[in-house]
Order: structure tokens, then sequence, then C-alpha cells
């Protein structure tokens, strides 16, 4: 992509609706647009980076064995009812009556609708175990939207489900899911901690949240700096020193970016989803329930990966491996150098960026920093007079100098390595 021809609306000041640091950062780097309260437009670069995020999830989820489908946004209110989760919900269930006189809901989740398949379609112990996940938009009408992306009123989740037919079973794909959850947070360039939690209106008694620190988070842990102990937050909490080894703990603020859950029979006993085990005897599916804040992940990485300048990608999640800026495009030397190696990259399959707008080398470098690719290559004066370009990364921003030659092998290692 030439940036001339790109879409990249940056801006050198947030909007006034901004609150969160992710949420400037996501404005002016131009990742999205607001149009109402809690509803966003994901632009060119957001995109491309929200892409990036749902690739990992789908790498991992289909390397633990489980399957990807889509469910409906659309939902009869009838589930709901039968699992008496439509009054838990309240207000926050986005309902209306179709032309046809229908109640339904646009789904703010699909615990309801996975069991419905599941009372289809699963009828023996020799089906199991079973796991299915999808990468959605969800709906709730928040009563108050915040930080963007963090709590929003339409917003992407990647939710799985697992049916088994005894609570072994159940164990082994909760940890699967458990473990899972770990390298994709980890790809996504994310510190985070693992606390028990209530389960909340999800129902089960086992869950556990994945917490990512992050200054705007509207959670938070106790922390030990000495033995790594960790847990929830509550209001009512008095404990000031760690249960493990007495010393201090530290209370943090998190976004929560990952949520799994044992629901156990919860659902299948309410809609009624069972199975016949080896004996013929008619049993309830026992299901377990793993959800990650999809959209929500983009505004955790900014939190914990940004400077002064702007946005700091990880590698996997960069919308751009590489931006190539010539600072003078009238040079013919520099643009043909700079189109080598564009040309190049896009061959390797590696993306890229140039930069070719007619700005001063500040403007360039400001918006290049602002928006995080993780590699920047530079075509100065010091290439027409010693040959040398410049490498650098977002993140330490230590300047190696290259000579033509060895350009595309050093990019290849700095990506790769």
């Amino acid at each position: 992509m030439f940036w001339s021809k790109a879409f990249i609306p940056t801006l050198k000041e947030a909007p006034q609706e901004a609150e969160s640091l992710s949420h400037k950062l996501m404005l002016r780097a131009g990742l999205i647009r607001m149009l109402i309260s809690g509803v966003y437009i994901y632009l060119p670069l957001g995109l491309k980076v929200l892409n990036n995020v749902e690739r990992i999830i789908r790498e991992e989820m289909d390397a633990s064995g489980a399957q990807e489908l889509l469910l409906p946004a659309l939902q009869p209110l009838e589930l709901w009812q039968k699992t008496e989760r439509d009054s838990l919900m309240g207000e926050v269930m986005i309902r209306f009556v179709d032309r046809k006189g229908r109640k339904l809901c646009l789904g703010p989740t699909h615990e309801e609708v996975i069991t419905f398949l599941a009372k289809t379609h699963i009828n023996s112990y020799k089906q199991l175990p079973l796991v299915l996940y999808q990468i959605q938009t969800k709906f709730r009408d928040e009563i108050r939207p915040r930080f963007g992306l963090v709590r929003s009123c339409e917003f992407i989740m990647k939710d799985a489900y697992s049916f088994d037919k005894d609570e072994k079973g159940l164990d082994k794909n909760y940890q699967k899911m458990y473990n899972a959850y770990k390298r994709i947070f980890k790809r996504c360039g994310l510190n985070f901690y693992v606390v028990s939690a209530d389960p909340g209106v999800m129902g089960g008694d086992v869950s556990h949240e994945f917490m990512v620190p992050a200054e705007s988070g509207e959670d938070k842990v106790l922390y030990c700096k000495n033995c790594k102990y960790v847990e929830a937050f509550r209001q009512e909490s008095i404990q000031l020193s760690c249960p493990k080894c007495a010393h201090n703990l530290d209370k943090i603020n998190t976004l929560e970016v990952g949520h799994i859950f044992k629901l156990r029979t919860k659902y299948s006993l309410s809609l009624g989803a069972q199975f016949l085990d080896k004996d013929g005897i008619q049993k309830p599916l026992i299901m377990g329930c793993y959800g990650i804040g999809v959209s929500r992940i983009i505004p955790a990485i900014i939190e914990q990966n940004h400077d002064a300048e702007g946005i700091i990608w990880p590698k996997e999640i960069s919308p751009y491996k590489v931006i190539i800026i010539p600072l003078n495009i009238y040079e013919r030397k520099v643009m043909e150098i700079a189109k080598y190696i564009y040309e190049s990259l896009i061959n390797l399959g590696i993306e890229v960026i140039l930069d070719d707008r007619d700005e001063q080398a500040g403007v360039k470098f400001k918006d290049a920093d602002l928006i995080g690719i993780y590699l920047k290559v530079v075509i100065g004066k010091e290439f027409l007079s010693k040959g040398n370009l410049e490498l650098s990364l977002r993140k330490d921003k230590k300047i190696i100098k290259v000579k033509k030659e060895a350009i595309l092998n050093r990019i290849k290692k700095l990506l790769y390595e």
C-alpha cells in the first residue's frame, strides 16, 4: 500500500469525547471513528489490527481441536425465557417484535442458541466430546458506554462451547481452553493475570478471568510482587497482605479480556439438551463456555504498548509489518530503492506500506510513530552519500545502518528471529 492512496486520517489532537489513553490513540491514529455513543466504525488500519487479533485466536482455537461456526445475531426471546436469563439481563438486552409478532433480541451472548443447536444434533455419547466456537458481533444496551471499544454497545467476541459426557471430559476441555487463552494473549503482546472469578449471570460454579493491567481498567486485582499471588478485588475485600507469603498486596487496575466457565448442566437442563450414554440412559450434556473480548483486546494492547509519540504494536498485531519512508520523493535514486524494497517485501508476503507523500520528514516520522508500525525503513541523505539505509524497531528506536545488498535479509531477520 502507498500512503498517498491509503485512508489513514490521523489527528494531531484527540477529540473531546475520548476518555482513556487507548481511546485517544485509536482516534488519533485513524483506527476507528464513532458513529453514535458506544458504536464505532473500524477504519482500514483498525480493521487490519482486528483481523490480526482474530487470526491469532482462530489459529489457537483450531490447534486446540475446536471447530468454527457462525451463530445468528437475531435470537428468539423464547430461548432466553426458558433459562430465565431474559430477566437477569434486564434492560441491557436489546429486544423488539418483528412484523410477524415474534419476540426477538439482538444476541448479547449465545449460550441459549448453541445449546439449542446441541439439543438438535447431539444424541449419543459417541458424538462427544465436541468444542464449537465463533467470532461474532454482540449487542448490549449499555447504560454508560465508555473508553471507546472497552465498553461499547456493539462489540466483537469469540465464544467457544464444549460439550462432554462427564466431568472428566469437561475438566480436560476447560484446561485446553485455559492453555489456549494463555497462548493467545501472549501472542497479542499482553501481560495478564488469571484469577478465579464469580460466574455471575453466565451460571456454573467455576470460572477464571484473564485480566490485563491497564491504567483505565474498570476492574481491579490484588497482586503480590513477592510470590506472584493474585486474586480478584471486591469492594468488601479487607485483605491487605498476601495469604501465601504475608507481603503487601498491590491493587492494580485491569481490563477483563477473557472469561472461561464450567457451566455443567445449567443450560442443558433448562433447554432439554440430552444424550444417551453407553448404557442407553439419557443424561444432560455437560457444558463449558469460553469467551474472549476480541475488540477489547485492541485497547488492552495499546494500554500496555505505547509511548509519548503513539502506539507500539507487537509484531503479530501490527497492521503493516514494515513502513518505508523515503525522505525526498523527488530524488530518483531514493524512490528507486524505496520501490525495490517495497516490491521485494510484497513478493515475500510481508505487509508493507510506503510513505510516498510529499511531506516534511518530521510529519512522516510523527505519523509513523503514531500508528505504531513494527519496523521502519528510512531512506535519507546518508543513502545518497554513503549508501546506508536506516532500520529501526518502533519499540526501541535504535537505528541500524544497512547497505542496499543486505537490506532484505536484515528485515527478514528482524521480523522472524
